[in-house]
């Protein structure tokens, strides 16, 4: 289990084609979890692990593994479930999200699975703003059960919550700028627009790469010409229904749509996220979640927008 990224070019070959691979494991009790192989670097059985004062109780402590220290977190506790033993019978999955990389203590690993994004689909109605559900799936007449782990390490590791103050540029701003936001993740959809506030532009927020190419597809049946009413698209791309390597495949081949700005907003690290940009047409690509590097962007892609609808006014 420990190879688990064993064969990254099949792997990209997936995400170019809305699949991806699911690791499942479990916490406490038969219920099944899943967590995008991607974002995984190596599953090994809990080791030693060096208690961190005054740090968060989700945290159990530190794991020292090949010259790199790593915080360990209780994913049992950190979505409200009681806390896992730690007599070194559980299992620590190694991630990397947003460059960083931490593990969570599990109970126990299962397997990998191969489905695709139309086989996954958001949290129940009525999971709340509370839920750490992003999405669920089934296997094997089982609910698989998706965590939001960007919420889980909002509250237990926290972050810089907006951009720095001296990099926003007003005059950027006008009137009739609008960004549409995809992502799965509340917190993410609310990092971006607290972001985009900040710079004064109007958002549109959406669940998922599908709810999104519905949308855009609808705004074009009606007339309205895409690049002239967004001003860019930002996207995550693990998404339920649709991920957002295949909602940019699909935008940037629509003669009517390719002309917006689209940029891959992830969580997701890695070399493959380069050339995946290059291949579904996508304009930029940013990891999650660094405001100031957003904002700039942002920014950037907003001054050159006036500048090319004052040069076609002209």
């Amino acid at each position: 289990m420990a190879s688990v990224l064993d064969g990254v070019d099949q792997r990209t070959k997936l995400a170019g084609h809305n699949r991806f691979e699911l690791l499942l494991f479990k916490l406490i009790g038969r219920q099944r979890f899943g967590i995008n192989v991607f974002k995984v670097q190596e599953v090994i059985r809990c080791p030693a692990l060096t208690q961190i004062p005054k740090s968060h109780t989700v945290i159990c402590g530190v794991a020292h593994l090949r010259g790199k220290t790593i915080p360990v977190l209780d994913l049992s506790m950190a979505i409200g479930m009681s806390p896992l033993a730690r007599d070194g019978e559980n299992y620590v999955i190694v991630t990397e999200y947003n460059r960083a990389i931490q593990g969570f203590l599990v109970g126990a690993v299962d397997r990998i699975i191969n489905i695709g994004w139309d086989q996954v689909n958001g949290p129940p109605k009525g999971s709340g703003k509370e839920s750490y559900l992003t999405a669920v799936t089934e296997v094997e007449n089982e609910l698989i059960e998706v965590i939001d782990v960007e919420k889980v390490m909002k509250e237990v590791i926290g972050g810089q919550e907006s951009a720095s103050e001296d990099l926003i540029d007003d005059a950027n701003s006008g009137v009739d700028d609008h960004v549409l936001i995809v992502d799965d993740s509340s917190v993410a959809r609310n990092q971006v627009k607290r972001v985009c506030a900040q710079v004064g532009i109007e958002c549109t927020a959406l669940k998922d790469g599908l709810e999104a190419w519905e949308h855009l597809s609808q705004m074009v049946d009606e007339g309205t010409n895409i690049s002239d009413y967004y001003t860019m698209i930002i996207s995550d791309v693990e998404m339920p229904r649709m991920d957002g390597y295949t909602l940019a495949t699909k935008i940037k081949s629509h003669p009517e749509m390719k002309d917006v700005y689209l940029i891959l907003h992830t969580s997701l690290s890695g070399v493959f996220n380069t050339s995946m940009v290059e291949k579904v047409g996508a304009n930029k690509f940013l990891a999650k979640f660094e405001p100031d590097i957003l904002v700039a962007t942002i920014q950037e892609q907003l001054k050159a927008y006036h500048e090319k609808h004052k040069d076609s006014e002209i």
